[in-house]
């Protein structure tokens, strides 16, 4: 699976039946679907697959119990069917976790277990277990680093995790099981219309500056919060949809919270939550909801959001965590769909929203992980219609991905030089682990090995900054980079990785 081999690939494919632009979450999950239903199926990512907001997430794939609050129900039903889904089709990267809200007013024993029954209810038979009331001792059972001080009990849910940036590259690996191509580092730069109709694509190879045109029946925009500048492209009139918003996350040792239960903290002062997770061997804490009128690749967590978190989870933690004891600090920006004027970023919808220009570009915003299978069989069902193609039905309900079967990349990495070498004490990645992911994942660069293929950068940054330059030592051996490419780029990580630090 060289790039030189998937770009021959493209070139000799005269037209593409499903061209998706855009390698996160939705657009993977609609090039997944298009595939599996039998189309010829081609996906372009401008940059790294889920370098934006798909790797960025709260790690969770769960109904969402605030939605619940603001009274979207079939919005909740149908992430916890889709969760469901995911567990067994995905058993390698989603995970069951319970969770725990700790309670220091009797009346919230009542008000929080209420909700959270019908949540069980909404559930039904792809419940994960009951939720039920827990003493205060029960509850420091399950949360040893929670604050006693007037604990009255606690309340324990099901709910399921996940590590958003692998699933991607599952689904990517998915893509090309089935036969469709998906491409990283081969931004879009123009779309090609003939008689009013949109009819492909021109892009360029960021690596080699290739250009290319492509032909296709149909064009989905799956690029998230950058989704209306492409509508612009192909309409200069076109409304604008989007009014992003931006979640930051902190990372924190295990010692903070240790043992598996997370912890939900059911109120703060934006009308959020606050999710207190054991993730990656340390704890992740999030999220705020801050809008947004620009959309950087690479956004950073402000100052006040970090404050906010720490400040929060201070409030339930025995042990108030402070910046000192951050080990990286992230943000991701949410395409949430633009509602009009009023109210902020957190009441807006969370659901996803279908488009077709009158060129024939099939566009979506809005959604999120726990949905995308869900959103990816509208969004080709649709783009069937479009196109003309035969009105297959979507498949993938029952579809396992990439990696759910065991073994496999494991025998690779094993049989590969330095399958026992570890890069940095404080991580567990191996020369051989970035080996396989420049030769088996399309990993191209020092970020895509230390942010995606291993979460190192989120979980570590100074850890990920230390190991930058023996990352890029061995993807020079195998991309065949010069020693001012190799310089160059672990320079480039090193700067990327102080916006990780607080």
């Amino acid at each position: 699976m060289t790039r030189a081999a998937l770009l021959d690939r493209l070139r000799a494919t005269p037209r593409w039946d499903v061209l998706v632009i855009g390698g996160g979450a939705t657009g993977l999950g609609c090039a997944v679907d298009a595939a599996a239903r039998g189309h010829a199926t081609l996906l372009l990512e401008a940059h790294d697959f889920a370098q934006g907001t798909s790797s960025r997430s709260t790690k969770l794939i769960h109904g969402g119990v605030r939605y619940l609050a603001q009274g979207r129900v079939g919005l909740v039903r149908e992430a916890l069917a889709e969760r469901s889904l995911l567990l067994a089709n995905a058993p390698h990267r989603v995970r069951r976790q319970r969770f725990v809200v700790p309670v220091y007013r009797h009346r919230d024993l009542f008000v929080l277990g209420a909700g959270l029954t019908a949540y069980d209810w909404l559930a039904g038979r792809h419940s994960l277990g009951a939720s039920r009331l827990l003493s205060p001792a029960q509850t420091l059972a399950a949360l040893p680093g929670v604050r006693r001080d007037g604990l009255v009990g606690g309340i324990a849910y099901h709910d399921a995790r996940f590590d958003d940036a692998r699933l991607a590259i599952d689904l990517m690996r998915t893509v090309l099981d089935l036969g469709g191509l998906a491409l990283n580092r081969l931004p879009v730069t123009g779309l090609v219309h003939a008689g009013g109709r949109l009819t492909g694509v021109t892009a360029r190879d960021a690596e080699r500056d290739e250009p290319f045109e492509i032909a296709a029946r149909v064009v989905i925009n799956a690029t998230g919060v950058w989704a209306d500048g492409l509508r612009r492209l192909d309409d200069r009139e076109a409304p604008p949809q989007l009014a992003p918003s931006q979640g930051a996350h902190l990372v924190i040792d295990r010692a903070f919270l240790p043992g598996d239960d997370a912890l939900l903290i059911p109120r703060t002062p934006d009308g959020r939550v606050l999710f207190v997770i054991p993730w990656q061997g340390k704890v992740l804490l999030g999220t705020t909801d801050t809008p947004r009128t620009d959309t950087p690749l690479e956004p950073r967590p402000l100052p006040t959001e970090i404050d906010f978190i720490l400040d929060t989870a201070g409030r339930y933690l025995a042990r108030p965590p402070g910046r000192a004891d951050v080990r990286s600090a992230f943000a991701g920006l949410r395409p949430l769909i633009d509602a009009g004027p009023g109210g902020g970023t957190a009441n807006l919808s969370r659901e996803h929203l279908i488009q077709v220009s009158a060129s024939g570009l099939v566009s979506v915003a809005g959604g999120k992980w726990t949905t995308y299978r869900h959103m990816a069989e509208q969004i080709v069902d649709r783009a069937q219609q479009v196109a003309g193609l035969p009105a297959r039905p979507c498949p993938t309900a029952t579809l396992r991905l990439h990696g759910a079967s065991p073994g496999n990349d494991r025998a690779l990495i094993d049989a590969l030089p330095g399958a026992g070498v570890r890069l940095h004490p404080r991580l567990d990645l191996s020369e051989a682990e970035v080996r396989h992911a420049a030769r088996h994942e399309q990993a191209r660069d020092v970020d895509d090995v230390l942010a995606r293929r291993h979460r190192a950068l989120f979980i570590d940054a100074r850890a990920a900054r230390e190991a930058a330059a023996a990352v890029a030592r061995i993807l020079a051996d195998e991309l065949g980079w010069s020693d001012e490419r190799r310089r160059e780029r672990t320079e480039a990580f090193h700067r990327l990785a102080e916006g990780f630090l607080c």
